[in-house]
């Protein structure tokens, strides 16, 4: 069983031909809203590849929070330990243009999860194969269930998204951390390359495109991305972090899983929404069987 402690949101998703220039007002030519959030997303990453997953957060009394917990258990995603708080669910507006996007994400009930519930939780991550959490929760909620993971052997994934809440204190408890570039240069400085050979085998560096990069021990390792035509990027770092996580909770080692998560992550740009092109294991099987860049 995999544990997704993380944020459930509802995507406001704009496509618009240009991105619009400090004060100036530009058309749209789509509207619609889709399920998102990188906890959920993740854990429904991690579910359509016959994963079993549970899920730990928090959704609005909302229309918004009924809507994603239904599409959430539609997914084959345990939602029991999903709480439904007062207030709003959070919400991200998701502007694209020519297949890149900005993205503004509102909490709304994501930070309503507390330690001490968390801490009454600490029985099933313990009992998880795998936890995996991001940085759209709150900041003692992510160092408490890190401290539970690293306490009871559970390997535990941090992804560290958005990077401004990272702390170095973080790292001691991560078993893997998944930054991509633009992370890594935050979190490490311009030479990230660097601190990957601090955490062989555990912090592996997203690169788009062009795969992703880690450290062995060894060598550097650069596991290359697959051809892909990309419709939309969004959500294509929370695919590649469910599936890292589904192939190591089945034992593969770590290169062949970022090999496997590379290959989730180039068939999940090439749908529309973070959740719509992610992929089952048939499809990205194909994919590993139809090679690398």
């Amino acid at each position: 069983m995999i544990t997704v402690v993380g944020s459930i949101n509802m995507d406001l998703v704009i496509q618009t031909d240009h991105f619009p220039k400090q004060g100036e007002t530009t058309l749209g030519n789509l509207y619609t809203t889709v399920p998102g959030g990188k906890g959920a997303n993740q854990a429904v990453a991690a579910a359509r590849l016959g994963t079993a997953v549970q899920m730990i957060g928090a959704v609005g009394q909302d229309a918004f929070g009924t809507e994603l917990l239904t599409g959430l258990e539609a997914e084959g995603v345990q939602v029991q330990n999903v709480k439904q708080s007062e207030g709003a669910s959070g919400i991200a507006n998701i502007l694209l243009s020519q297949g890149d996007n900005r993205i503004i994400v509102v909490p709304g009930a994501n930070h309503s999860v507390t330690v001490e519930e968390i801490n009454a939780f600490a029985e099933k991550l313990a009992d998880s194969d795998l936890v995996i959490m991001q940085l759209e929760m709150p900041i003692p909620v992510i160092q408490r269930t890190l401290e539970i993971c690293h306490k009871n052997g559970v390997p535990a994934i941090l992804n560290p998204a958005p990077a401004s809440g990272f702390t170095a204190d973080f790292l001691p408890f991560c078993t893997y951390l998944t930054p991509n570039e633009t992370e890594a240069e935050e979190l490490f400085g311009g030479n990230w390359e660097k601190a990957l050979l601090d955490y062989p085998n555990r912090l592996v560096v997203t690169l788009g495109e062009k795969g992703a990069q880690f450290y062995d021990g060894e060598k550097h390792v650069i596991v290359e991305g697959f051809p892909t035509t990309a419709v939309d990027t969004t959500g294509a770092g929370d695919t590649f972090n469910g599936a890292l996580a589904a192939a190591l909770a089945e034992g593969q080692d770590f290169e062949a899983a970022v090999r496997f998560a590379n290959a989730a992550a180039s068939l999940s740009v090439e749908k529309f929404g973070a959740q719509g092109g992610m992929p089952d294991r048939k499809a990205v099987n194909e994919r590993l069987k139809g090679g690398s860049l």
